[in-house]
């Protein structure tokens, strides 16, 4: 792409490269004029000189949005490096305040991180970066690194996982895990169980489970540890999201495995027991993601910065 615009840089008009990005997010002239604050008819008139330009076609109609060309996917990624660096560039001169700063920021992660960082993040923007704008989104895990590419999202919050070249990341916490019933289970309390004690290895693996898995995988974690001991439990209900794990066991008899920081942040108002597990669950290492383009970003890292200082608490 750069060699076709050098080819042609006395007549090319470089505004036109915003355009084609946001087409290529938006797959729309009208939320790509509405995100770039122009009309639809500019940004049509916009993409045909990208069209004369290019020499491409770049997109088609496909019912209710525009299709991409191969030749415009491809430009997709150098596109935005190139706008990222040119961004970086003009904002260099600044310093970047967080107490003014209007940015906008996309975080990926589950329903976790809306109870265990949110409340949290919310508290300390409303302190220090009151004009900034954050928004959690529970992306499918298999996208939530690929999301990054296309500029979807800003971070991702997930386990620690292999990383393209185009991506870092660093550990924010560790999390352990309990066993969560409710207060009134007949099994625990028959057992005399209390807060904070070992469920025992037999009962674990005879009372029903709950499982968190967006897939609906019935086999997790606690089933690994379980195998090297040669024993299993009964998993009869998995649910994509934590916060209907706990909910299903404080209206039934199932009991879950769940991250110990999230067990006990919700133990008291879900009126739930958190127990120690008969075995040992080796802990998850949970980190924070984000594009190369953005790691001279001072906005990115700031916020991951203070993203980090929220989450490090939890770790055990």
């Amino acid at each position: 792409m750069i060699a076709i615009i050098m080819t042609n840089l006395s007549t090319f008009d470089l505004n036109l490269l915003r355009v084609l990005d946001a087409l290529l997010i938006e797959h729309s002239t009208v939320r790509a004029g509405e995100r770039l604050g122009l009309s639809q008819p500019a940004v049509s008139a916009a993409l045909k000189r990208l069209r004369l330009s290019l020499g491409d076609e770049l997109f088609f109609r496909s019912g209710q949005k525009l299709e991409a060309t191969e030749f415009a996917l491809s430009l997709q990624e150098p596109l935005q490096d190139v706008l990222s660096r040119i961004e970086a560039l003009i904002r260099a001169q600044d310093a970047f305040d967080p107490a003014t700063a209007e940015n906008r920021f996309r975080i990926s992660g589950s329903d976790f991180f809306a109870e265990m960082l949110m409340p949290a993040l919310a508290e300390y923007l409303t302190a220090h970066a009151p004009s900034l704008r954050v928004h959690l989104v529970d992306l499918v895990p298999d996208d939530r690194v690929d999301a990054m590419a296309s500029q979807d999202v800003d971070f991702a919050l997930l386990p620690e996982t292999p990383l393209p070249e185009w991506a870092e990341g660093k550990p924010v916490f560790s999390s352990s895990f309990s066993v969560i019933a409710r207060k009134a289970h007949p099994r625990t309390t028959e057992r005399a169980l209390a807060h904070g004690d070992v469920m025992p290895l037999d009962l674990f693996c005879e009372l029903q489970h709950v499982l968190f898995s967006t897939e609906g995988n019935p086999k997790g974690i606690g089933d690994e540890a379980l195998a090297r001991i040669g024993r299993e439990r009964n998993v009869v209900m998995t649910l994509p999201v934590f916060s209907g794990v706990y909910r299903a066991v404080a209206s039934s008899d199932l009991i879950a495995l769940l991250p110990s920081a999230f067990a006990h942040r919700v133990s008291k108002s879900a009126n739930l027991n958190v127990f120690e597990p008969p075995i040992l669950v080796d802990p998850v290492r949970l980190c924070l993601i984000w594009h190369r383009r953005f790691s001279n970003s001072p906005p990115h890292q700031w916020l991951g910065s203070r993203i980090a200082e929220l989450l490090h608490p939890f770790s055990a």
